[in-house]
């Protein structure tokens, strides 16, 4: 399918930020997004168009019952100029597992792939060169059948829109989280949707987190279904790491999604370059691992983040646990620098990692 522009005039586009501007996450937008539509049982109109309102009917099946889902992906402006994204295929492949999940139609890697490019090149004036920032990638799909009754959707439009963006939390890595452990809220259960990036997942999850933050604490630390286990950390995977330097992530079950960024993490581990494994962590050995000192980090693995330090965790009784010394720990530290010197070009890459955007 070839891709069709309508690309605003020159005099009607909006300037990036000037440099030096302290960007927030996910607030500003491009001039343009990609869309495509799905219909007769195939994809048709790949296009990029100037970033407006889309018109849905008000009985489009993505508001009544939640067929939608998104993902997360970051470009990196290089010493050199150009453009770089980040791992575009692996979340290229979690999108069709979502789809898959949601019993949507899936894109095939390379369309998708080339629809990302393309629209990053119309758009590379607005990736940021800042510290700490990136141009946040958001494709995601969802249901547009005007029909009342639950099933899957025969239409549907997949968009990717740009945000240009500075870290997640004000002051980035050197942000230290404290975490509220609920048995009173769960993101997943085995079964579900815990393993898609499905919209209705993240709807789930702003109450807990309203329910985290009259603790004083930033997110929840979400366990399985019958508190035994840690799955994940707010929007993130949890990690955590032991006093020999060996980083433990949750296993991969169906209720936590597969994090490109804690893929990446055992992956550079398999390259022998940190200590890291899966394991299922039980709660009642972590809360005994990190009071004895054998747990001395914690933390956070996600696209947005990267590398979220936790400091401490609060329990329902509102007492509370601290990690190590409650401060950012070495082992993090190593990891978060050594990872966004991947992604920025100031550490060479393993092969495939980073996808330079062509200029068409």
């Amino acid at each position: 399918m070839r891709t069709k522009y309508r690309l605003l005039p020159e005099n009607e586009r909006k300037s990036p930020p000037p440099k030096g501007t302290d960007l927030p996450f996910g607030m500003l937008r491009t001039n343009h997004m990609f869309m495509m539509d799905y219909a007769d049982g195939e994809w048709h109109d790949p296009r990029i168009v100037p970033y407006a309102p889309i018109s849905l009917m008000p009985g489009a099946m993505c508001f009544h019952y939640g067929q939608s889902f998104f993902e997360g992906i970051k470009a990196f402006r290089h010493e050199d100029g150009e453009i770089y994204i980040f791992r575009p295929d692996e979340n290229a492949k979690r999108q069709n597992h979502s789809a898959d999940v949601l019993c949507m139609p899936s894109i095939p890697v390379e369309t998708q792939l080339d629809a990302i490019h393309r629209l990053v090149d119309v758009e590379r004036d607005w990736c940021p060169s800042e510290p700490q920032s990136s141009l946040y990638i958001r494709p995601f799909m969802f249901a547009t059948q005007d029909a009342l009754g639950v099933k899957p959707s025969k239409t549907l439009l997949y968009c990717i829109m740009l945000s240009p963006s500075g870290a997640y939390y004000k002051g980035g890595f050197n942000h230290v989280v404290r975490l509220l452990i609920s048995k009173k809220y769960h993101r997943a259960v085995s079964g579900g949707t815990g393993t898609a990036k499905a919209a209705g997942n993240y709807a789930a999850s702003i109450k807990p987190q309203i329910y985290a933050q009259s603790f004083g604490v930033e997110q929840v630390l979400y366990l399985n279904a019958d508190n035994t286990c840690i799955e994940e950390v707010g929007t993130m995977n949890h990690y955590h790491v032991l006093k020999d330097g060996t980083f433990v992530i949750p296993e991969f079950g169906d209720s936590i999604l597969r994090s490109v960024t804690s893929v990446s993490v055992l992956e550079l581990a398999a390259a022998g370059k940190l200590k890291a494994r899966q394991e299922v962590v039980y709660l009642d050995k972590f809360i005994e691992d990190v009071k004895s000192g054998e747990i001395i980090e914690a933390g956070g693995l996600g696209t947005a983040c990267v590398v979220s330090p936790v400091g401490s965790y609060i329990f329902e009784d509102n007492s509370e646990m601290v990690v190590g010394n409650g401060e950012i720990g070495e082992h993090s530290r190593r990891l978060y620098e050594m990872y966004s010197a991947i992604q920025t070009g100031r550490a060479p890459a393993p092969a495939g990692w980073l996808s330079k955007v062509p200029r068409y």
